[in-house]
C-alpha cells in the first residue's frame, strides 16, 4: 500500500489541536467556528425549523463532524500539492 495517504491519526491530531468556538443564533441554528493548529479557519453550521427542536449539543455535534470532512478534504488536496510537486 501507498505510503502516500492522509490518516485517521493526522486528523485526529489535527481537531485535538483544533480551538473551537460555538454560537446559537436565533435560538435554533449552531454556528462552530474551528481555528485549526496553523491558524487556518473553517466555519460550519447546523440548523432546525422549529426552535423547540434545538439541540446545542445535537448542532455542535454535526458541524464538528462537517468540519472533521472538511479537513480530510483539505488534507487529501495538500497531499496531492505535495505529491505534484516532488514529480512523483
Amino acid at each position: 500500500m501507498s505510503e502516500n495517504k492522509v490518516t485517521q491519526l493526522q486528523i485526529e491530531a489535527l481537531l485535538a489541536g483544533t480551538d473551537f468556538q460555538v454560537t446559537t443564533f436565533h435560538d435554533k441554528v449552531t454556528v462552530v467556528v474551528a481555528k485549526l493548529p496553523n491558524g487556518f479557519t473553517i466555519v460550519e453550521s447546523s440548523g432546525c425549523v422549529d426552535p423547540v427542536n434545538y439541540d446545542e449539543a445535537l448542532g455542535t455535534e454535526i458541524c464538528k463532524k462537517k468540519i472533521e470532512d472538511k479537513l480530510w478534504y483539505l488534507e487529501g488536496y495538500l497531499l496531492q500539492e505535495q505529491i505534484s510537486k516532488s514529480g512523483n
